[in-house]
């Protein structure tokens, strides 16, 4: 065999080794990452956070690993700059995770940080194939709530029920909107619409009160807030 031609099929066979060998790799991390999923739906934290890593460790381009870890931090951790840290990163390996996108936008919110999450929100909304589309809109909406822009509010929330129209969340930003802005029948109409489409309550206005009633207990800023603003509301 010429020198030519063996030099070429040395190529094609290190080449073929290396593309099984980063195939395997990847199968590897995304079985981390499954497990570590596995373990975050069961709420076992610890474990979810390192099946996650080892996923990274495996395919440090895995998008979906780092989205996971930057909701571990935001939601179980609070630590929202390591939060905000991974959910960048996913987005610079792909720029249209809008699930990415969303979850920057709550971590902004969490830190106060209006505009840029705003910002963050639309781009999530602006991907025509995003499957959640709704829940970006009613985060949006929530967050005008919070800066008191209740048109833009309203608007949002109005579009994420025209996309899911028996999703409970948006109804209850509603009323908190028509109760900011002392339209106190259409919010007492918009939380019993809440309440009857929330899985939680199934319609049961009174269990909704407990429920509500004993998250206050443990709530604070916003979130106790809106609690009390929703008591006051089924007062109506």
């Amino acid at each position: 065999m010429k020198p030519f031609f063996v030099a070429i099929l040395l190529i094609m066979l290190l080449v073929s080794c290396a593309s099984t060998e980063t195939k395997d790799k990847q199968q590897q991390a995304t079985a981390h990452y499954q497990l570590g999923v596995s373990y975050l739906n069961d709420n076992n934290i610890e474990p979810a956070f390192v099946e996650f890593q080892k996923a990274l460790e495996l395919n440090p381009k895995d998008k979906d690993s780092l989205n996971a870890l930057g909701i571990i931090y935001l939601q179980k951790l609070e630590n929202y700059p390591k939060a905000i840290e991974h959910f960048k990163a996913a987005l610079k390996i792909d720029k249209s995770f809008s699930e990415a996108a969303n979850n920057l936008g709550n971590a902004y919110a969490k830190m106060g940080k209006y505009d840029d999450a705003i910002t963050t929100y639309k781009s999530a909304i602006e991907n025509p194939i995003y499957k959640n589309a709704s829940l970006a809109l009613y985060n949006l909406g929530m967050v005008y709530y919070r800066v008191e822009q209740y048109d833009e509010a309203i608007n949002s929330f109005k579009e994420a029920l025209k996309r899911f129209s028996n999703f409970s969340l948006p109804y209850y930003g509603l009323s908190l909107c028509y109760n900011a802005e002392g339209r106190y029948g259409d919010a007492a109409s918009a939380i019993a619409h809440a309440i009857k489409f929330d899985a939680l309550y199934q319609g049961d206005r009174e269990k909704a009160i407990e429920e509500i009633k004993n998250k206050k207990l443990l709530a604070t800023g916003n979130e106790l807030k809106d609690l009390s603003d929703y008591l006051d509301i089924l007062r109506y």
